[in-house]
């Protein structure tokens, strides 16, 4: 699927025009572009997560010749896909999306109840004169 396919699906599914489609996905885009750029990470749960490496500069070996080669310091994107994501993958299902609940309301609590203090009543018990 390529970015135009993406922006009708997009606009179809949230009955919006494909130039609202195109300003919420630009958008999207240029928010965790940004973030990233700035070294803070962003995680979309369930789907990725997203995060720059500073690799520092190193010695390595040319595999070819085996001698030592200096590797320059550089920067680089990674991208993590996360479970939901991996797992739909995999699976090959495709997860529903989920519908919004109507809010619930709290239901009213009511004042609780005066205890009730119970006497127990015992039975008196009859004493009978013996006669010896």
């Amino acid at each position: 699927m390529n970015r135009s396919q993406l922006l009708n699906k997009f606009a179809e599914e949230n009955e919006i025009s494909r130039k609202e489609a195109d300003g919420y996905v630009s958008s999207l885009v240029d928010i965790i572009t940004a973030s990233v750029a700035s070294g803070e990470d962003v995680a979309i749960s369930g789907f990725a997560k997203f995060r720059r490496i500073d690799r520092p500069a190193r010695m390595a070996r040319n595999p070819a010749t085996g001698e030592q080669v200096r590797v320059k310091a550089k920067r680089v994107a990674r991208i993590t896909p996360l479970k939901n994501f991996k797992d739909a993958v995999l699976t090959g299902k495709v997860p529903k999306p989920a519908k919004k609940a109507p809010a619930k309301k709290a239901p009213a609590r009511k004042a609780p109840a005066a205890k009730k203090t119970t006497v127990k009543k015992t039975a008196a018990k009859k004493t009978t004169a013996r006669k010896r």
